[in-house]
């Protein structure tokens, strides 16, 4: 565990700080840098972690602002996985939504356990379905 790592819901995350977890992560939304801070920057919310002052992780929201809020992003830097940083971040997200009547995400990997041990549960039969522009997946 992380107690160090500070969670906030009003920080605001600068360019070189957000590639840097993009690209240690190898998500491929690192290849267009504008692009993701303005995402970013725009969402609905956009919850932080940082160790002494450091981005080491973040999630952000999309939502109608009352039915359905989707979780698109959660990236915790490599080096201070496993410590509860991620648990933390959605557990910010999922207070600041619990109201809403479908919360919702897309998960593969390793990445399905840990969203199930969150409380997320598999959407029945439903399929899901995207354009992608990505090539990581």
């Amino acid at each position: 565990m992380s107690p160090n790592a500070v969670i906030s819901l009003s920080d605001r995350v600068e360019h070189d700080e957000v590639l840097a977890l993009y690209v240690a992560n190898r998500w491929s939304s690192a290849e267009k840098p504008d692009v993701l801070l303005r995402a970013l920057r725009d969402s609905h919310a956009l919850a932080t972690a940082r160790v002494d002052g450091r981005l080491v992780g973040l999630v952000n929201a999309i939502s109608d602002g009352h039915l359905v809020a989707y979780f698109p992003h959660m990236l915790v830097l490599p080096a201070f996985q496993r410590q509860g940083i991620g648990r933390r971040l959605m557990a910010a997200m999922l207070a600041r939504y619990r109201d809403f009547h479908q919360l919702m995400l897309t998960a593969d990997g390793d990445a399905v356990a840990f969203y199930e041990a969150m409380g997320f549960t598999r959407a029945g039969r439903t399929v899901p379905m995207w354009i992608y522009a990505g090539k990581d997946h």
